[in-house]
């Protein structure tokens, strides 16, 4: 059976927006819900605290966005939450759905460390920097001055390497980037980017940015966002276009999948929700090794969290 790790959703955004919503079941309001990650053969999904309303963006929309985490998708008996290596062992073990609870965007944590511990206290364990505009902590890709981190910017990153919450550079600006790659002790991902060189578009990642990723033991996460994947009318195989090139740079063992599911109005054709990811592994399975395939859906996530996860001790 297929075995996948997806590293970006947006689904608790669509919950937030739809409190009927079971995660047990289908929903016409989503592509994500355990039946379907059941059908993808997932067994980690990353789960996204994004506050679709920027207007308003505190610590406090934060916490509730974690405790509907909690509340409506670690509470279940066949959910696993992943918070060390060692759940991520037994999830697999156990035949349960990891879960793991990301954040997008530090906006939130209100330029505060005691906001920030207290995340990763509450389970979080990847965190984007920003989203496409700027923060208290750096500029996003998007920002039209193009700044990098600012003074609370690369405390908030020492932080996150003292915790072992691992920093996650899509959405952030290339000068932001270039001062994180500097600046962080511990490999970075990106949860959710494809490559520039194969689709130009400014959310992908150049590929200096990929071979910097590789060089320390970074990871990228292909997205399935149409207009990252292919400028018009992109389809399933499209994708693998992408994994081509960043093979192609070295990047074998450094590139895995990011879906953006509930982040996205529409969706390439074939690949409406997670359970046709069977679809795209078919294809994988067609071009590369079965090692290889296997890695992109799973094995290369898979280590890169076993490296960069913390241990049950806190070590």
């Amino acid at each position: 059976m297929v075995k996948v790790i997806d590293a970006h959703c947006d689904l608790l955004d669509k919950m937030a927006l739809h409190p009927e919503m079971d995660f047990r079941q289908d929903s016409v309001y989503a592509d994500v819900s355990y039946p379907r990650l059941q059908r993808a053969g997932m067994v980690l999904q990353c789960f996204a605290v994004y506050l679709s309303d920027r207007q308003r963006i505190t610590f406090e929309r934060l916490l509730e966005g974690f405790d509907l985490f909690h509340q409506k998708i670690a509470v279940h008996n066949n959910v696993q939450f992943v918070r060390t290596k060692q759940d991520l062992e037994s999830a697999a073990a156990m035949g349960r759905l990891g879960a793991m609870l990301t954040l997008e965007g530090a906006d939130g944590l209100e330029g505060s460390m005691v906001y920030l511990r207290t995340a990763f206290y509450l389970g979080v364990r990847m965190m984007g920097l920003t989203w496409n505009q700027s923060n208290w902590a750096a500029d996003g890709v998007m920002e039209p001055r193009k700044g990098g981190l600012t003074v609370k910017g690369k405390q908030l990153v020492r932080e996150c390497n003292k915790l072992g919450l691992i920093l996650d550079v899509s959405h952030l600006g290339e000068k932001g980037f270039w001062e994180l790659i500097e600046l962080s002790t511990k490999p970075l991902a990106a949860s959710h980017s494809n490559a520039q060189s194969v689709c130009s578009h400014p959310r992908n990642l150049t590929d200096d940015q990929i071979k910097a990723l590789i060089v320390q033991g970074g990871i990228a996460g292909l997205t399935f966002v149409p207009w990252f994947v292919k400028t018009s009318e992109p389809g399933v195989k499209d994708i693998l276009t992408h994994i081509d090139h960043i093979c192609g740079l070295g990047g074998v063992r450094h590139v895995g999948f990011g879906s953006d599911f509930d982040g996205i109005d529409y969706h390439i054709p074939g690949l409406e929700h997670p359970a046709h990811y069977e679809r795209l592994a078919n294809e994988l399975h067609k071009r590369y090794t079965a090692e290889e395939a296997e890695g992109f859906l799973s094995g290369n996530w898979h280590r890169f969290f076993m490296e960069n996860l913390p241990d049950d001790d806190g070590d």
